[in-house]
């Protein structure tokens, strides 16, 4: 039996609390005294709130603010009231954002795509590459792919990438050499790791809005079946479904009821259609096209849930967020007490911005393979002597790397989107010494989240 745990039991009192049914019936302010009845704090004073989005909230002494962060569970912590009037709404959770779809953050080095996946995936493209471009045009992922491609070959690959929680890929990878002969150029990275860009759904709504201004709404009805048949085979693979979910409710509507967006001409109306049929459970999946700053908070929680396992998850989350090109010195107010206090000690030691000046900054944990059949799984492989760092209750399995890999990736995305830095073709420095760590092993098991 495991000891009792006060972040464990608040957890279990709040979802309790918001999945009762009459939740949804209270007032804000009622709403907003129950969450914060439930306020722990730790004894170095830090003050904890499991809230809005089913997910931890950590309060900033110096500017107030609540910043999504997971805590530290193995620290004992007391109840401890919070004024109800001083939490933002923001914080309040509604009820459907408690249901969102967990997913996967691993990237996809290591654990490889399934087969199926692949399969379907290419199935789609040999039905679908020979139409004629006239009729698709190629109105976007133009940088990805040749002139003389059609839209329907752009339809499957923009939603395979919109959908990936982060797409870095093995460069020998089934699900991308499927594409290969459409290629314009090389796909940015080396030759173990493909660092791909993250599209906006705006993209892939272009796509469609193209096709009924031209006045081809039956075109653009089959480039919106064509991307909910992507969607529906990516549901397969933790690291998609999520954002393959919330696509899926999006286009339904338009392939239930022909017709239904045949007056949306232009691409932000056709993009605002679809948003608002996508569920609140969903919401969080939408964050990066919706709110890119809300985003870029929960993928930085992303990577210190996946480094809960190291013995300083805000400093090895430090070393990462180093490796992101800030010179206009905006990074650290995003970040809450801890992880500014960590990042700000890179920073005087000269260590930020390591992608940018390429050179790599340590990844801030030991990694080693993944133990033999029969091994336990903290134990080294046969043969192999003790880590010299064991005080971290192992070292790293090759699942929990992924998990690392593909949060760090995801972080210096977001981070791009919200401020305009520029992604290193190569990968990011500590997420491309993530992947020499883990490239010359295969691990097929299907992905996990950690």
């Amino acid at each position: 039996m495991r000891p009792w745990n006060a972040f464990t039991a608040v957890e279990a009192e709040v979802r309790a609390v918001v999945a009762g049914p009459r939740w949804a019936e209270l007032p804000e302010p009622a709403r907003a005294y129950r969450i914060a009845s439930h306020a722990l704090v730790t004894a170095d004073g830090d003050r904890w709130l499991f809230a809005a989005h089913a997910r931890w909230h950590l309060h900033d002494p110096a500017g107030g603010r609540w910043h999504p962060a997971p805590p530290p569970r193995d620290l004992p912590a007391r109840r401890a009231g919070h004024a109800a009037a001083a939490l933002p709404s923001d914080l309040i959770p509604r009820g459907p954002d408690f249901a969102a779809e967990p997913g996967s953050t691993q990237a996809f080095v290591g654990p490889d795509v399934p087969d199926r996946l692949c399969a379907g995936i290419r199935e789609l493209l040999r039905a679908n590459c020979g139409k004629a471009e006239p009729e698709y045009p190629l109105t976007a992922f133009d940088e990805i792919f040749a002139a003389d491609v059609p839209g329907t070959v752009a339809a499957v690959w923009g939603t395979i990438m919109w959908c990936a929680y982060a797409p870095a890929f093995d460069g020998n990878e089934r699900l991308l050499t499927a594409f290969g002969e459409f290629l314009r150029r090389p796909l940015p990275g080396d030759e173990w790791v493909r660092w791909l860009p993250a599209p906006p759904l705006t993209d892939l709504v272009r796509l469609v809005a193209e096709r009924q201004r031209a006045g081809h709404p039956r075109a653009a009805l089959r480039l919106t079946a064509l991307i909910a048949d992507t969607a529906q085979i990516l549901l397969s693979d933790a690291r998609f479904r999520p954002r393959a979910l919330a696509l899926l409710t999006m286009t339904e509507p338009t392939l239930q009821r022909p017709g239904l967006d045949d007056h949306l001409l232009d691409d932000q109306a056709v993009l605002r259609a679809w948003l608002a049929r996508c569920p609140p459970r969903l919401a969080r999946a939408l964050l990066p096209d919706t709110d890119p700053d809300a985003h870029l908070a929960h993928t930085v929680y992303d990577l210190l849930e996946a480094l809960a396992f190291t013995p300083d998850p805000p400093r090895a989350a430090a070393a990462h967020l180093a490796d992101l090109s800030d010179s206009r010195g905006l990074l650290p107010a995003r970040l809450d007490h801890r992880l500014r206090r960590a990042y700000d000690d890179l920073h005087r030691a000269g260590l930020t911005s390591t992608s940018a000046a390429e050179h790599t900054q340590p990844d801030g944990f030991p990694v080693r393979p993944g133990p033999l059949p029969g091994a336990g799984p903290d134990r080294p492989r046969a043969g192999e002597p003790p880590s010299g760092d064991d005080a971290y209750e192992g070292s790293a399995d090759r699942g929990r790397v992924a998990a690392v890999l593909g949060a760090a990736y995801a972080v210096g995305l977001a981070w791009s989107r919200v401020s305009g830095a520029r992604v290193p073709e190569r990968g990011f420095a500590g997420a491309a010494a993530l992947v020499r760590r883990l490239i010359h092993e295969r691990d097929d098991k299907p992905p996990i989240n950690h």
